[in-house]
């Protein structure tokens, strides 16, 4: 039976980072297989070619895009609550499909009204995040209602489908959500354009050229990272890894691409002596992506959250990239025996990870083909795509049966 899906998303959508590119990806994927996805989403982000984007009210003091959580969502999500209101008055879709808790609350009385299952796409906990970012403290007397709130979003969705197997396990044991409405359904990568860099003479050039736009030295042995840059990424700690792996291989080099304000990050990497070793150009936008991290001889993924998902990590190992992360239940069962891993939140050992795979090429070799094998086999996401039509068939059955 084909669909009409109204996606939820409470983040302004495109913005080239994890949480985007698993919507986009998404999309892509279920459209492939004949469904309809309209996307309802805040007023700012780029527009993604063959999605119907229905955007908010435009807040004209708000261009940037607003990332994590932040007191601006107060109003953002009331103006995304009307669009969707008036989308699915128009449309009737027939599943709503929320990306974060924002969004399923958002999502919730539109499941009462037009009667249609409301799926919870599980980016992490949504007080997990608040901690991480800072806005939000255990002692605050909001921590214990918004933890009560995200638990009643979770068992109201008639499904929660999480990016990661070790997501739902914790669901799981928090023991508030019916096994049956609990699915993992793991990041995925087109691994038809994120592939091993060609050495063919034209990309050879290409690659040469894109070295020099960005200001890389030649002769520089490349560590490639892609992601927000914030200090739950990890990017103040690989930044001070790059510091001590620099003192010791000066032939090494940085390229930490992402956004928000890459300046500040320039003016740390400044701070540490290390500036002519690290580059960060900034936001990457997604298409091209793979092309910038072909540059690249290592991967790293030094993410410190221990609930959100990494989806970066699956583009490093259908690139053929070696990566080194960070030892989280995420990293270690998206990169299995495929990576390298260091003490969670360590800069020496990320540091001594980094360079024990430069200096063994041959075991860099045997873990990058690994992982491009791992991606190929089971990251695919035309794969995610069948589950999540999946879903979508058993809780319209659900649904039937209780309304027999």
């Amino acid at each position: 039976m084909l669909q009409t899906i109204l996606m939820l998303a409470s983040t302004s959508f495109f913005s080239d980072y994890g949480n985007h590119v698993r919507i986009w990806e998404e999309v892509r994927a279920i459209q492939r297989r004949g469904h309809r996805v309209i996307l309802a989403t805040y007023h700012n982000g780029d527009n993604m070619p063959g999605l119907d984007i229905r955007r908010s009210w435009d807040v004209p003091w708000i261009k940037r895009a607003v990332v994590g959580s932040s007191r601006h969502k107060l109003y953002l999500d009331v103006g995304l609550a009307w669009r969707g209101l008036r989308v699915a008055v128009q449309e009737r879709p027939t599943i709503i499909h929320a990306h974060t808790h924002e969004a399923a609350a958002i999502g919730l009385p539109l499941q009462r009204l037009l009667k249609v299952p409301l799926i919870l796409d599980y980016q992490g906990s949504m007080t997990s995040e608040m901690l991480d970012h800072g806005f939000l403290r255990k002692t605050s007397p909001l921590y214990l209602p918004l933890v009560r709130l995200e638990r009643l979003l979770d068992q109201q969705a008639d499904a929660v489908l999480t990016s990661t197997h070790n997501a739902a396990e914790l669901l799981r044991r928090d023991g508030s959500l019916a096994e049956h409405r609990l699915h993992a359904v793991p990041d995925g990568v087109d691994t038809e354009r994120f592939r091993p860099y060609d050495h063919s003479s034209a990309w050879a050039a290409q690659r040469h050229e894109l070295r020099q736009q960005l200001g890389i030295p030649e002769g520089r042995r490349v560590v490639v990272y892609i992601g927000l840059l914030a200090p739950y990424q990890g990017t103040n700690v690989l930044i001070e890894a790059a510091r001590l792996l620099v003192a010791r291989r000066p032939e090494v080099h940085f390229l930490i691409m992402g956004h928000p304000d890459p300046q500040s990050y320039r003016r740390y990497a400044a701070s540490l002596g290390i500036e002519d070793h690290v580059t960060l150009p900034g936001r990457i936008i997604y298409r091209d992506l793979h092309s910038y991290l072909a540059l690249g001889e290592l991967a790293v993924a030094p993410k410190m959250s221990l609930t959100e998902g990494n989806g970066k990590i699956a583009n490093y190992m259908a690139m053929g990239l070696p990566t080194v992360a960070f030892e989280t239940p995420v990293a270690r069962e998206i990169l299995g025996d495929t990576g390298i891993y260091a003490r969670h939140g360590s800069t020496e050992d990320l540091a001594a990870k980094l360079e024990l795979l430069l200096d063994e090429p041959d075991l860099a070799a045997r873990l990058g083909q690994a992982a491009r094998e791992r991606a190929v086999a089971a990251l695919s996401w035309d794969r995610a795509a069948q589950q999540i039509e999946a879903i979508y068939a058993n809780v319209q059955a659900a649904r039937t049966t209780k309304l027999v």
